[in-house]
């Protein structure tokens, strides 16, 4: 699966570490910026994929799962660290679940909102990547 945890550039000081992203960080000039806060526990997000986005997760705090299905594999990614950052590329439906309490997701996204852009329907995902 074409996923990749990217390490976060910091700055360790006494008064606490600072998390730098740039250009070089991420593969993709950054478009968008949006954050998921306050999401119960029972709740998922996501449950989606896109046909020309790419996005970069990252729990800023507390920890979620990220179950991520290409078509041929299927794989969970626990994020819970401020300096870890997940890459979804392209057709890569993700679902985001198991939120702890006072969680915050961070997604860094390669587009502006586009609605033609989602894929919301689990069936339609499969029959974009059987092509």
């Amino acid at each position: 699966m074409n996923i990749e945890l990217i390490q976060i550039p910091k700055v360790e000081d006494y008064r606490g570490n600072l998390g730098i992203i740039e250009k070089q960080t991420i593969p993709f000039e950054i478009k968008r910026v949006y954050y998921l806060f306050d999401v119960p526990s029972s709740a998922s997000r996501g449950g989606h994929a896109h046909k020309e986005q790419q996005a970069f997760l990252i729990a800023l705090s507390g920890s979620f799962d990220v179950l991520l299905d290409d078509g041929n594999e299927k794989k969970v990614v626990t994020l819970n660290k401020p300096d870890k950052g997940l890459l979804i590329p392209t057709y890569v439906w993700r679902e985001l679940g198991n939120f702890s309490s006072g969680a915050v997701c961070l997604v860094i996204s390669s587009g502006e909102f586009d609605e033609e852009d989602y894929i919301r329907e689990y069936e339609d995902f499969k029959k974009h990547i059987s092509i």
